[in-house]
Order: C-alpha cells, then sequence, then structure tokens
C-alpha cells in the first residue's frame, strides 16, 4: 500500500499551515504535547517521533525548521532509492523545502503543498530545476528497466545535451515531450526487453500487460518459470513491462506462483471463482474440466483479463505444460492492476513499549498494516504511529480470539499488524498463530492458511532487563515462566529444578499472579538449594516505560508479595557477581575469560 505522509506541527504558529498541508493532502497531524491545540495525535519529543516515522518509511513533513527534521533522521541515512520523503515547510506556509527523497516522491510533494499553500517550492534537484522532469522517477504506469544509467543521462542532459525518444511506445510518452531534443541522449519506450546502447540511454517499459497463471497443487516452480520464460519470449515482452501476475485466490500460497511473482518483481493479484467466472465471456479457451474442478471455465486468461479491466483483452492466449498455465493480455495504457493481495500477518514485537526500543522494522511493518489488532494497552504504546489505523482491540485472555481474528482479517487480503509487547515469539502470539495454522481441527479457514505470516523482532523483557542490569546473561540462561494457566505445575517445577541444577542464569516470566503467589517462593527455595544464599537477584519492573524500576536482592532474601506481573525477575547463576560501578550495581556472569588468560583454556569462542 502506498503510505500516506504524516504532517509535524512542532508550535502553535505553525499549527494552522499544518491542518491545511494536511488537507491538501488527505494526511493526519502530529503535534507536539504541550504546544499544538488539536492534532489527530500527539507527540512527545519532535526529534524521536520524527525519527520514527522516517525508519518506518513514512514520509515527514515537518511545519519547522529544517534542521530539527536533518538531526532527526541524519543518523538513519543509507539508501536515497529506499529512503521516505522528507519535508520541512515554514511556519508561515511561504517556504516548501523537499529536503530528502526529491525523486521519490519529495519533488511532487513539494509542489503540491506550494500550490495549496500559493507558496515558493524550494526544489533544488538540478534534473527538477533545469529540466522539469526526475529520469529516475517516471510517470505512474511506467517503470525504468535501468536505473543506474539515470545518473550519467541527467548529467549530460545538464551538460547541454538533449535526448532523442524511440521506440514503439513512444508515442504514450508524452511526459517526456518537454526534454531538449539532441543526441547526447537516448530514451527508448518499448515494452520489448532492450540492450541499451551506451551508458546515457536509459529504458522505459509502460506496464500495460498482465500475466495470468495456474498450477496445479505443488508444481515445480522451475516448470511454471520455463513456460512463462517461453511466453515473454514469444511475446517479445520485457518482465517490467507487467503490471501484475494473476491468479485464482486458491493459489495465494502456491510456491511456484510466489516464486515467479518474486523472480519477476511484480505484484500478484488474487480473484475467486466467481470473479474469474465473469470474465469466461472474454476469455479464448474456456474448459469445462476446470469449471468442474473448481467452479471457473478458466484461470490464466479470466485472471489477466480480470487484473487488467474492461480495457484489456487476450494478447497471447493460454498455454500450457504438464502442470500449469499462462497466457497475457493487454490494455491501450498502463494498467492499475484489480484484484486484491495476498493478505499478510505481521507479528510485531514492539519491545517494552518506548519508541526507542522499537525496531525499525516492526515500525515499518506497523505504518504499512491497513489495520492493528492486539490488546488495547499494547496498542496504546504505539502512541502517534498507531494514530488514524482501524485498530481491534482484544482483552487480556481472549488470546485465540485475538490471533484467530488477525487470521481471518489478513485472508481478505489486508496487511494485518499483530502487535505484542517484547518479541512476538518469546511467550506472546507467534506461537498461537502458527498452532491455529497448523490445527486440523478448531484451525482457521483455508483461506487463512495462504496468508503470507512474517515477524519482527522485538526486545524482550529478559534482554531489556540485562541491558539495564549490566551483562547478567553473559553466559549460559534460560527463560520459564511460572504462569501455570496453560503449563502444568508439575513440568513448571521440573523446569526450575532442572535450571537450577544446571545453574544457568533464569528469567522468571509472569512470577505471580492476583491468585497465584506460591510458585515463586517454591522456585526460590529451589534454586537456594543449588546456588549461595547471597545470589544475585534483579526485580525489573516497567521496562523501557517512565515507571520503570530496578531493584536488587539476596537470592535468600527475594519476597513475592515486591514482585507483579510487570516484573521480570532475572536469578544469576553461582557464578553471577554485583558489582559497584558510579551509576550503581552492574550484575554480570562471567564467560570464563580469566581462566583463559591463565592458560587453562585454548580456545573461547
Amino acid at each position: 500500500m502506498a503510505v500516506t505522509p504524516v504532517v509535524l506541527a512542532l508550535s502553535r504558529s505553525g499549527e494552522p499551515t499544518a491542518h491545511r498541508v494536511a488537507k491538501a493532502l488527505g494526511a493526519p497531524v502530529h503535534g507536539r504535547e504541550g504546544r499544538v491545540e488539536t492534532a489527530d495525535a500527539f507527540f512527545p519529543n519532535a526529534l524521536d517521533h520524527a525519527r520514527d516515522l522516517f525508519a518506518a518509511g513514512t514520509p515527514v513533513i515537518g511545519v519547522c525548521a529544517s534542521g530539527i527534521l536533518v538531526r532527526a533522521v541524519a543518523p538513519l541515512l543509507s539508501d536515497k532509492r529506499a529512503e521516505p520523503p522528507v519535508l520541512s515547510v515554514s511556519d508561515d506556509g511561504a517556504v516548501v523545502v523537499p529536503l530528502l527523497g526529491g525523486h521519490r516522491g519529495a519533488n511532487r510533494l513539494a509542489r503540491t503543498i506550494a500550490q495549496a499553500l500559493d507558496a515558493t517550492a524550494a526544489v533544488t534537484t538540478a534534473g527538477d530545476v533545469a529540466l522539469g522532469v526526475a529520469l529516475d522517477e517516471p510517470l505512474e504506469g511506467w517503470v525504468l528497466a535501468n536505473p543506474d544509467a539515470a545518473k550519467p543521462a541527467m548529467a549530460a542532459l545538464l551538460s547541454g545535451g538533449g535526448v532523442r525518444v524511440t521506440g514503439d511506445e513512444a508515442a504514450r510518452a508524452d511526459w517526456l515531450a518537454d526534454l531538449p531534443e539532441g543526441d547526447a541522449v537516448q530514451i527508448v519506450c518499448t515494452m520489448e526487453p532492450v540492450t541499451p546502447a551506451t551508458s546515457e540511454t536509459l529504458v522505459y517499459h509502460p506496464r500495460r500487460a498482465v500475466l495470468g497463471v495456474g498450477a496445479s497443487r505443488n508444481c515445480p516452480p522451475d516448470e511454471l518459470a520455463a513456460l512463462v520464460d517461453g511466453l515473454l519470449a514469444d511475446a517479445e515482452l520485457a518482465p517490467g513491462a507487467l503490471a501484475a501476475i494473476a491468479t485464482a485466490g486458491i493459489k495465494a500460497d502456491e510456491p511456484a506462483v510466489l516464486d515467479l511473482a518474486r523472480r519477476l518483481d511484480v505484484p500478484l493479484r488474487l480473484f475467486s471463482a466467481e470473479e474469474l467466472e465473469a470474465e469466461t465471456p472474454r476469455s479464448e479457451t474456456p474448459s469445462d474440466v476446470v469449471f468442474a474442478e473448481i467452479g471457473t471455465h478458466g484461470v490464466a486468461e479470466n485472471a489477466a483479463l480480470a487484473c487488467g479491466g474492461p480495457t484489456a483483452s487476450i494478447w497471447y492466449p493460454k498455454r500450457k505444460s504438464a502442470m500449469c498455465t499462462a497466457a497475457l493480455t493487454v490494455a491501450p495504457e498502463p494498467v492499475v492492476p484489480l484484484g486484491r493481495t495476498r493478505g499478510r500477518l505481521s507479528l510485531v514485537g514492539i519491545g517494552p513499549g518506548q519508541a526507542a526500543w522499537r525496531t525499525p522494522e516492526a515500525s515499518r511493518l506497523v505504518a504499512e498494516a491497513d489495520e492493528l489488532v492486539g490488546y488495547g494497552l499494547y496498542i496504546d504504546l504505539l502512541g502517534p504511529l498507531a494514530a488514524g489505523k482501524p485498530r481491534h482491540d482484544f482483552p487480556l485472555g481472549g488470546e485465540e480470539a485475538r490471533c484467530r481474528f488477525a487470521l481471518e482479517r489478513a485472508a481478505e487480503g489486508l496487511d494485518v499488524a499483530l502487535i505484542c509487547s517484547g518479541d512476538a515469539g518469546i511467550y506472546a502470539m507467534g506461537a498461537l498463530v502458527f498452532e491455529l495454522l497448523d490445527r486440523t481441527e478448531h484451525g482457521v479457514s483455508d483461506a487463512a492458511r495462504r496468508v503470507e505470516v512474517m515477524s519482527a523482532p522485538g526486545v524482550s523483557a529478559l534482554q531489556g532487563a540485562a541491558a539495564r542490569a549490566g551483562a547478567p546473561l553473559g553466559h549460559d540462561f534460560c527463560a520459564i515462566s511460572l504462569s501455570d494457566l496453560l503449563t502444568p505445575r508439575e513440568d513448571i517445577l521440573r523446569r526450575v529444578r532442572a535450571a537450577a541444577e544446571g545453574d544457568f542464569v533464569i528469567a522468571f516470566y509472569n512470577p505471580v499472579s492476583k491468585r497465584r503467589r506460591d510458585l515463586l517462593a517454591l522456585a526460590r527455595d529451589t534454586l537456594l538449594q543449588h546456588r549461595p544464599a547471597d545470589c544475585p537477584v534483579l526485580l525489573a519492573t516497567s521496562l523501557g516505560r517512565p515507571e520503570e524500576e530496578l531493584r536488587y536482592r539476596r537470592l535468600e532474601d527475594l519476597q513475592v508479595d515486591e514482585v507483579d506481573m510487570l516484573t521480570v525477575v532475572l536469578v544469576g547463576s553461582s557464578q553471577s557477581r554485583l558489582w559497584q560501578s558510579g551509576e550503581g550495581p552492574r550484575m554480570y556472569t562471567p564467560r570464563g575469560y580469566a581462566r583463559k588468560i591463565d592458560g587453562d583454556l585454548s580456545d573461547v569462542s
């Protein structure tokens, strides 16, 4: 999905301008707490929030001094082809400055904002200023096949050279019409594969074709690839001229189809049997056999027609191999692909909650999501990043319903983020999602089993506690949940005994609840049989939040009443130590390097 920009209002004086910009773009306004009266969401720190949005891939438009945005995003700059646009707008709305991403939409945004505000767009990108067009940012519906050639081509034009536009699609490339004429740069507009004649030759493809495919279950990827490659070769069609690959919705998880879409770098679009059957009157090779199997008289041709829209027509009819089919349609203009996408469920671990401990990948997946699902408190911890997104809050205890709902929403073609604290795969929803997908009974629908599931790592409570303490996990450690809601007490105590005998550092999750008060005490008493009474223990409560509290105890002094469900209990091994630094106690567990120095070990990796 295209990511909507966010407009930042940092002061009362710039607030009216921010709302004018947001109205022009259909974008939300995020305001600085205590300094802005009206906003869709509020943030406490401008640098942190701008950096978080940028890391998530969200275009940022700040009504503020340019320097604020520069300082915010500077540590994250790496690849100008992947970075989102960043623009600053003066408080009075007189000047719009695209700071980053000029060729990824910033210059275009600047001109749109300037028009809405009757302002000046301070575009400094050489090509835009001198030529009025960015050669590496073609018109929507077109693709530059060789983007590395854009820089030398632009340099040649800025040195006074001109352009010669050729190719069978040149008449459609009216967006290049105002370039100066000459022979310094060759531009070829075609749907055919072209080998550039020089380093300054640019090849543009209009995306007017759609590839429809069908495949039997477990069709070898090489077989489908060979069939498609042969079809593209016969059609003399460059992969860049494809607007999409289209197929039946029941093939959303077919490995051969997914592999083909990745290899050709083309979006995948899906259709129900009813939607495919509606295209049968326009198809050329309907099949009663296919209809009997899946409820439509064709897949490859019908899907390509449905995706291309009413102006598309059959270009190359269905051809087939033993286990797959393929067909091509073409439209008179670049195609905006119809159909639904393969749904995606992102398992997002947001860490303890503060933005600084949330990974850029997690922020990006939240920004890209159509909807957010999770325990309400966890979604709230996202702060302004969740503003404006549809959200579905579930209570504690509703874990299975939460995961099932998220999967079924993704099955409808939505991009859903399931929000978890810490890491989604550590005592969170990740395992339950995969369990539901794996169940043969009381699981989820077949459509839900076909969605893409990906997981973003998060900072777990044991990592956060260890970082605050020093290095208590410097040697072997384990994590044990003391909740007996899902695990029998006998199993929990058996694991505690094993960890005690193995002398592991232990992170206890879910140490107590209102009704369960004895397991932590039993664990303490078991550990005291195997490690010294003064073994260091860290009680870390509300990690990464304003109310964070760290307390150290001797193992023999650990009291159940000072622990709650927001506390992670880190118990050291027999080797763990407390060291008093200028900043306070620091807990660490030696790895054994002292013995290596003494010559007792030949190698410690």
